[in-house]
């Protein structure tokens, strides 16, 4: 297993995982964009935002391919929400649903870059959201 690739593990396991909040000041580069802002506390701003949510959420490593200073992980992630998740109110209902991640690495091992996907639609309709097409634009 590479540097990298035991960075990536660490990463999912301490901070996504178990919350350990101090991980992602040693994991993650103060320049490395989030949402909302940059470093350690814009990621675990998400993540506490998503744990806020999903409180028993926990995330499996399916698979991991690493090459140089970038690592890819597809993982599976369930949870139960139990608090507000954008505008859903809380249900009570269990998700389950993949995603992967792209990390990039400086000289230092610590993570600069984060890209991730995962499948949002499949959670809203886990948690009941009706999605319906816009309505057809009427010709005046």
């Amino acid at each position: 297993m590479t540097d990298v690739e035991a960075a990536a593990r660490r990463f999912i396991a301490d901070v996504w995982n178990a919350g350990r909040e101090e991980s992602a000041y040693d994991l993650i580069a103060e320049d490395c964009p989030g949402l909302g802002g940059t470093g350690p506390e814009a990621t675990l701003a998400w993540h506490r935002d998503r744990r806020a949510s999903f409180p028993d959420l926990r995330y499996k490593i399916v698979e991991v391919v690493a090459g140089g200073d970038r690592v890819a992980v597809h993982w599976r992630a369930a949870g139960t929400q139990a608090g507000q998740f954008g505008p859903v109110p809380p249900t009570g209902r269990v998700v389950s649903y993949s995603g992967a991640s792209f990390l990039r690495f400086d000289e230092t091992g610590r993570i600069v870059d984060v890209w991730s996907v995962n499948e949002l639609f499949q959670v809203l309709q886990q948690l009941g959201v009706e999605m319906l097409p816009p309505l057809p634009a009427t010709g005046s």
